[in-house]
């Protein structure tokens, strides 16, 4: 056992002495280029702030709905609605909200995400507002992540679409549909793809 340990010990220095040399040259310079994507998060951080000022505008226009008509009026022609119902522009416009809001989340999956997998580390590990599914992100989950979000973003627009089906052809109703089918079947490609990698992955070790 004192043998195997030994061993085990100086594998282990000099595992830790091949990752503490720096690279050199060439290969310096292709892994310093993944920096090159940080403006591109930060752009993302910008849109995230665009957002915020979208669901501000959006709930304003909400709240003058409750009392006043012609605010009811105007949100109701703006929305494409035929029928002047409270009910229906209300809901409407609430679901534009939880659009914004999933498009915000999805925002934030790619920045978190994308910053974590493929630029640098943010060393999160034991803060209390660490992400449950930043402990054991990666590309592939990330992928699955993203295109179940796309799912439910495209839901809300398909329960919209329904809504006002009465201002709204079947062409475009089944147009919306049939994309909503294809991101719900390109979600399960890549799980199944994911879960294939994965499980070939496992029998290899």
């Amino acid at each position: 056992m004192d043998k195997l340990d030994q061993d085990r010990s100086t594998q282990e220095r000099q595992v830790n002495q091949v990752r503490s040399q720096p690279l050199r040259g060439l290969p310096a310079l292709i892994f310093a280029s993944r920096w090159l994507q940080l403006p591109l998060y930060l752009g993302l951080i910008v849109a995230q702030a665009v957002y915020v000022v979208l669901f501000i505008q959006e709930l304003s226009h909400l709240v003058p709905v409750l009392w006043d008509p012609n605010a009811l009026d105007n949100t109701a022609s703006a929305l494409g609605i035929v029928a002047r119902s409270k009910e229906i522009v209300v809901m409407l416009m609430v679901l534009s909200l939880i659009d914004v809001v999933m498009i915000s989340n999805l925002l934030i999956m790619v920045i978190i995400g994308g910053y974590e997998t493929f630029v640098s580390r943010l060393d999160l590990d034991g803060h209390p507002d660490q992400p449950e599914w930043l402990s054991h992100v990666n590309a592939n989950i990330l992928k699955v992540k993203l295109a179940t979000a796309i799912i439910g973003i495209s839901s809300i627009h398909l329960l919209k679409t329904f809504i006002s089906a009465e201002s709204l052809s079947e062409k475009t109703m089944l147009w919306q549909t049939l994309i909503h089918l294809a991101f719900i079947l390109s979600a399960l490609s890549i799980a199944w793809i994911d879960r294939m990698l994965s499980s070939g992955s496992g029998q290899q070790h």
